[in-house]
């Protein structure tokens, strides 16, 4: 492995997967932050799943754009399977996403998503900010269903 990379710097950024340190944000989840923008919001994340691993329901408050590499990302509007890519728009809400084999795909959120419990009280936000403090080493909240 590489000199650890900074995913909050501006201008030009190159980064081997194998530089970003790995972050478990919940049971048998683990993410990789590739950027994040102070100036656009913008964020990348690596995300890797293990066979069981949940997101707790959220809503995305900017859009988000995924590419599964391996696996199949499972949720309410459908199947993800390895070499899919998808689209969240703005408003978009998912009761669930959840993967039964390991899953790794590349996600880029343009904003915050919002998670809630199950009564649909907001948890916390994922976003720019949650993911800078992140970097720094700040414990950040589980983003998996049995959490909520």
């Amino acid at each position: 492995m590489n000199a650890m990379h900074d995913a909050g710097k501006t201008g030009d950024l190159i980064v081997n997967i194998a530089d970003a340190y790995p972050h478990e944000l919940g049971t048998g989840t683990t993410v990789k932050l590739l950027r994040y923008s102070e100036e656009t919001g913008d964020w990348v994340l690596w995300v890797e799943m293990q066979p069981g691993a949940t997101f707790a329901p959220h809503w995305h408050l900017g859009h988000g754009q995924y590419f599964v590499t391996k696996g199949e990302l499972i949720y309410d509007v459908g199947s993800a399977p390895a070499g899919t890519y998808g689209y969240e728009p703005i408003g978009s809400r998912h009761a669930e996403a959840r993967c039964e084999q390991p899953t790794e795909y590349l996600f880029m959120g343009h904003g915050a998503v919002a998670f809630t419990d199950e009564a649909g009280a907001v948890r916390f936000i994922l976003n720019h900010e949650f993911l800078r403090d992140l970097s720094l080493g700040a414990d950040q909240a589980n983003v998996s269903k049995a959490a909520a």
